[in-house]
């Protein structure tokens, strides 16, 4: 099966783009829902690892895992909190970045990540695989924030980037 792609254009703070993924939904899920897989969904090295020696399965809304990541206009390396803000089982997983303040309250910035996936071939499941949309969303970040972390801090091919190397994590098992 060959993989095929499109991306949205940005509209109101979002990019969306979707890529048809030759796995199952429980498959390419399981790799979601992995913290310490992530780094293998990122096309740079950016997202390095989970912050946890044997991080748990994601597997309800309000979970938080930690990741480490690395980028130098952040000055190095940094540690990242993801809330999950959105989770159904094979269908659907999204969590939002912050970093936990001086008071040890969770702080987010306004922007979240989701993966939604779909039989290929629609609700039927006619064809092989899974639709995957991954949509990054900034669009509740605030002005100030967007502008000083230059948000987005790439453009929507990073994205496409990104689902080929989730293909490739998921083909490779």
């Amino acid at each position: 099966m060959t993989a095929s792609s499109s991306t949205t254009p940005e509209t109101d703070g979002r990019y969306v783009v979707s890529r048809t993924i030759p796995a199952a939904p429980q498959q390419v899920f399981a790799l979601l829902a992995d913290p310490a897989r992530h780094h293998e969904t990122e096309p740079t090295d950016w997202v390095r690892g989970s912050l946890e020696e044997d991080p748990a399965p994601l597997t309800e809304l309000g979970q938080v895992f930690g990741i480490e990541m690395f980028h130098e206009n952040a000055h190095g390396r940094y540690d990242m909190h993801n809330r999950v803000i959105a989770f159904e089982q094979d269908r659907t997983i999204a969590w939002e970045p912050g970093q936990y303040g001086p008071d040890g309250e969770l702080g987010t910035g306004g922007w979240t990540w989701r993966y939604d996936l779909a039989p290929a071939g629609g609700a039927g499941g006619a064809g092989e695989g899974t639709e995957v949309t991954l949509t990054y969303d900034w669009s509740a970040a605030p002005d100030p924030l967007r502008k000083e972390l230059g948000l987005p801090p790439f453009p929507p091919s990073f994205l496409e980037e990104s689902l080929a190397a989730l293909e490739r994590a998921v083909t490779a098992q």
